[in-house]
Formats: C-alpha cells, sequence, structure tokens
C-alpha cells in the first residue's frame, strides 16, 4: 500500500469514476465501487498509522 496522498486520490478516482445521475439499476453498482474507495482508504489510514 502507497502513502502517496496523490496515488490514493487517483485510486480513489479511477474506482469512483465520473460523477453521473445514476439510474436505479446502477445502485449496486455504485454501492461496490463506493465500497471498495472506502476499503482502500481505510488500508491507506491503516498504514500511516503503522507508520
Amino acid at each position: 500500500m502507497t502513502n502517496d496522498p496523490d496515488d490514493i486520490r487517483a485510486q480513489v478516482a479511477d474506482l469512483l469514476g465520473e460523477p453521473t445521475d445514476p439510474v436505479e439499476s446502477d445502485l449496486d453498482d455504485i454501492a461496490a465501487r463506493l465500497e471498495e474507495a472506502h476499503d482502500l482508504l481505510v488500508r491507506a489510514l491503516e498504514s500511516v498509522e503503522k507508520g
């Protein structure tokens, strides 16, 4: 896991993609991408804490 903030921002941006107006059929996909972004941020915070 990289601690470089720019790398982390880029990874989150890749996961979230471009903002759009979601339709109901996209909600599961959006939820999965948000969960992945959350997990990425949690791992980044944990790696900073471990130092």
